[in-house]
């Protein structure tokens, strides 16, 4: 039988890659997925160290020389999907194509105001999700019991049992005194949450004549990649593609993983 291409994945914030298994079992008969843990998964990082994430981008370059993936499919989820574009950007000739799912890519007039914030000194009291990443939850006693707690929250709605559960192991490790606790600090995903945004208008600039086959993918009730910041992409380069996936949110690779599959298999085919 011939190889399988590689497939080089990119997680989201909070989210490392085994919360992708859904995913990952439906893309595993067609690709070698390579999913590399980014910086916040990595034992002895200092958030405070991460200004920005351009590091991310050279990471995940340093990342492909390391696995010798010459020229892969490249997939990336929220952040994950930022990264690989940015990347893609510096290095296009490292991509095959790029499926972008849900990519944190606000349209100018919000990164202005962000530009704003940040220089101000202000994002660790604005940003409308840091305060709730730093209040999260980050010892369970066992996944059952937090299973039950999830599935009641709204965010999870659209998450099948086996997602949910595979969100649960993603997320957790055994905790040395008995039951799990978080792999992904809540200091973490603060500063995930407060580093971006502020550079992006190189990513807009860097989206006209970009020679990458590329494919956005869209949660139809995302709060994140907007209808319009969609729109303005197809303007910005005709060649790309925006999908809005129905019944989805910001989650949509973990709520709809068959589907999100096969518009990955059908997009990347022939490439």
């Amino acid at each position: 039988m011939p190889e399988l291409p590689d497939l080089a994945f990119l997680h989201a914030n909070g989210f490392p890659p085994e919360c992708y298994a859904p995913l990952f079992e439906r893309l595993g008969a067609s690709y070698h997925i390579h999913a590399m843990p980014m910086r916040p998964l990595w034992p002895g990082q200092n958030p405070r160290d991460l200004r920005d994430w351009h590091p991310l981008a050279d990471d995940f370059l340093n990342y492909l020389d390391d696995q010798k993936l010459s020229l892969p499919f490249i997939v990336g989820h929220s952040f994950g999907a930022i990264t690989a574009l940015r990347a893609a950007l510096r290095q296009p000739q490292r991509a095959r194509a790029l499926v972008l799912i849900d990519p944190v890519l606000f349209e100018p007039h919000i990164i202005f105001v962000w530009k704003l914030i940040h220089a101000l000194g202000l994002a660790y009291k604005l940003h409308p999700l840091v305060a709730a990443a730093l209040k999260r939850r980050r010892n369970f006693n066992n996944l059952d019991e937090a299973f039950k707690r999830f599935r009641r929250y709204e965010v999870f709605r659209y998450f099948s049992d086996d997602s949910l559960r595979a969100y649960l192991r993603g997320i957790t490790q055994p905790a040395a005194g008995g039951g799990y606790e978080l792999r992904y600090s809540p200091e973490w995903e603060a500063r995930i949450y407060t580093t971006g945004i502020s550079p992006d208008m190189e990513l807009w600039r860097g989206l006209k004549g970009f020679p990458v086959p590329t494919l956005f993918l869209r949660g139809a009730e995302t709060d994140t990649f907007s209808a319009s910041a969609g729109r303005r992409v197809e303007r910005s380069n005709p060649a790309i593609r925006v999908e809005t996936i129905p019944q989805s949110t910001h989650l949509l690779a973990m709520e709809r993983p068959e589907e999100i599959a096969q518009k990955i298999e059908q997009f990347f085919r022939d490439k």
